[in-house]
């Protein structure tokens, strides 16, 4: 009995001065979708300011594919020693194990939820050659025209592309989805006129404002503060509507609890900067700050909400 109270005691002290002493070497921070989205926009500001903190690089590496699903593999199969992070759309964390088959990995027991960045709502942007200024006359255009329009999203799963499924079964109409390896491909798109409406995670605001996009409504189940005279999607089909998603960074599972904790109170820190302030308004996200354990919670609530809906339509990826 006294050996093992003496192990753990050793043990509990090697965390601790591992702890102190992290981060050893440079820090990967794998986004886990291409350049220019919202994942990749947040975790670049991020990184900045946890390398001033904790003086050690933060270097970005880009891993998109499979709705975030390559670049989550890749941290789930690293060592745990809180070296490689993961900044990713919670969507791609609670719903991936749901719709790939063939993943290699639980999602929700490969990794560890660190701390959230932000909430991210979705805006229901058109091309402006559609000829609809309110969600009620787009709805009536989609009726007019069964089958015939298209949405982008960052990917099968996602919670833009779960978005529009909600869209299409509230307002009934029929539209088709069309993947993307991330929200800025998909959004060049909607740009280009290749695809007729997203619901954007606050990239293409910047064109919104600019006169080149129509936004019509948010998908938040109450108005966004940033933008208080568009309607949400729920005021116009008049059923509940909540799109929204939490971003956040994650660890493989095992990483020593005082590293996760660190982690947290230097993420958390940095989202009070007005850096990350600003880069959150950028994209109408909200900062959030979270203890994993709270973190986690959320997760997992999400998680049941977005997989009855995928168990619902049987969504599938592959």
């Amino acid at each position: 009995m006294i050996l093992k109270i003496l192990s753990a005691l050793l043990l509990a002290g090697a965390a601790q001065v591992f702890a102190q002493s992290y981060p050893a070497k440079p820090v990967r921070m794998v986004v886990n979708f291409p350049p220019g989205g919202a994942a990749d926009q947040l975790g670049r500001a991020l990184s900045a300011k946890l390398q001033e903190s904790l003086g050690q690089s933060f270097v970005v590496e880009n891993r998109p594919g499979a709705n975030g699903s390559i670049g989550a593999g890749e941290v789930a199969r690293a060592a745990p020693d809180g070296h490689t992070v993961l900044m990713s759309s919670g969507g791609a964390i609670a719903l991936n194990g749901l719709i790939y088959r063939n993943l290699g990995y639980d999602p929700m027991k490969a990794l560890e939820p660190v701390a959230p960045v932000a909430a991210v709502s979705v805006f229901l942007e058109i091309r402006t050659a559609i000829a609809a200024n309110t969600l009620s006359e787009f709805i009536a255009h989609l009726r007019s025209n069964p089958a015939r329009l298209n949405f982008g999203s960052p990917g099968n799963g996602s919670s833009p592309h779960l978005a529009g499924e909600m869209f299409n079964r509230a307002a009934k109409v029929q539209t088709t989805h069309v993947p993307y390896k991330g929200a800025g491909p998909a959004m060049a798109d909607l740009l280009g006129g290749q695809i007729d409406f997203m619901f954007d995670p606050g990239i293409g605001l910047v064109h919104v404002k600019a006169g080149k996009l129509k936004l019509l409504a948010v998908g938040s189940p109450r108005r966004h503060p940033a933008y208080p005279e568009v309607p949400t999607v729920a005021e116009v089909v008049g059923s509940e509507f909540d799109a929204d998603t939490v971003f956040g960074v994650y660890v493989p599972s095992g990483t020593a609890k005082d590293v996760v904790a660190k982690l947290n109170l230097e993420i958390g820190r940095a989202m009070q900067s007005a850096e990350m302030k600003a880069r959150t308004a950028a994209i109408a996200a909200q900062e959030m700050v979270l203890s994993p354990e709270a973190f986690a919670a959320r997760l997992r609530v999400e998680h049941e909400r977005m997989g009855a809906l995928v168990r619902e339509t049987g969504l599938r990826a592959d």
